[in-house]
């Protein structure tokens, strides 16, 4: 238990300063190509912080834990908006683009909307307890308007109103980039599969292993790469890693290996999870839509809400 102790603070250690190099990185990549970071943060960061969940659902859907899988996905898109943009927020509020606001939250609230509709008559009627390859079929043609989206956003070039000076060159820029991601990676696993242990130990079941300290271990690299980008004023990026990360994770972590390996159970999830991973992004939308922040007040309440969530989880 000690030694998984030292792993889980070794963890942490590689992952905040794998964040603060992928951050710059990225940042400068996108200066360097005339690229908006709000792309960047789209596409770059959101992928790459991913990666942990979808590495944690290719190995959780062969093994055949489906529930870790659903549970990672719904779990970490509601700690994306509830804990790190609510955290982030703390530390500046943060502005928000018509483009974000007007485009790609709807398409945050039209996959979680699908998702939803794949689960609600298997989570609330108990009818069929799957996720079928069908519904991840559906998931990806979904996933598709997102990425002609991202298609269009490649031909306009850089804000005017973005500052462009440029840090590091483009080698440079995509070296910490890589370097970042593959810290933030090594970092989170080592994180994830340390707790895993030590939940594990202590009979936690895998839905709450999946919506807590798998979800929420994965989310690290969202979390940390966020609060940096926040610090370092690139809000672009803070908001863009979450956006895109949550599409991802419907998208690819779940729809990308239940469409090629068939389907997951979906085991004890309840009503509970489909209203806060539907009320996360609905208050996201709306707190972005009146004045295009998200001040410090509203990230309060963003906090309260993943509280609220928890504390039902384990009720």
């Amino acid at each position: 238990m000690i030694l998984q102790v030292i792993i889980l603070i070794i963890g942490f250690v590689i992952l905040i300063k794998g964040a603060d190099i992928f951050v710059d990185g990225a940042s400068n990549l996108a200066r360097n190509f005339k690229l908006s970071k709000m792309l960047i943060g789209l596409t770059i960061v959101s992928f790459g912080t991913s990666a942990p969940e979808f590495a944690v659902s290719i190995k959780s859907i062969l093994s055949g834990n489906g529930e870790i899988v659903l549970g990672n996905v719904i779990g970490s898109n509601i700690t994306n908006i509830l804990l790190i943009l609510g955290v982030s927020s703390l530390f500046h509020y943060l502005n928000v683009k018509n483009n974000t606001v007007k485009k790609e939250i709807p398409i945050v609230l039209l996959m979680t909307a699908l998702l939803i509709v794949l689960m609600s008559d298997k989570v609330l009627n108990n009818t069929t307890n799957i996720i079928s390859r069908g519904d991840g079929i559906t998931i990806l043609l979904f996933f598709l308007i997102f990425i002609y989206y991202l298609i269009s956003m490649m031909r306009n070039k850089v804000d005017n109103d973005e500052d462009n000076t440029i840090k590091y060159g483009i080698l440079k820029s995509i070296i910490f980039t890589v370097l970042g991601i593959l810290s933030i990676v090594f970092g989170s696993n080592f994180v994830v599969d340390s707790a895993s242990y030590i939940a594990s130990s202590l009979g936690v079941s895998e839905r709450i292993i999946g919506l807590t300290i798998v979800a929420i271990g994965t989310s690290l690299p969202e979390l940390v790469t966020s609060i940096v980008a926040t610090k370092k004023g690139e809000y672009d990026i803070a908001i863009g890693n979450v956006v895109g990360s949550n599409i991802f994770n419907i998208g690819i972590v779940l729809g990308l290996p239940v469409a090629i390996f068939g389907a997951i159970n979906v085991g004890t999830f309840n009503y509970i999870d489909l209203i806060f991973l539907m009320l996360s992004s609905v208050l996201l939308f709306v707190f972005c839509y009146n004045d295009y922040k998200l001040k410090k007040s509203e990230g309060i309440m963003l906090l309260i809400t993943f509280v609220i969530y928890y504390i039902l989880i384990f009720i």
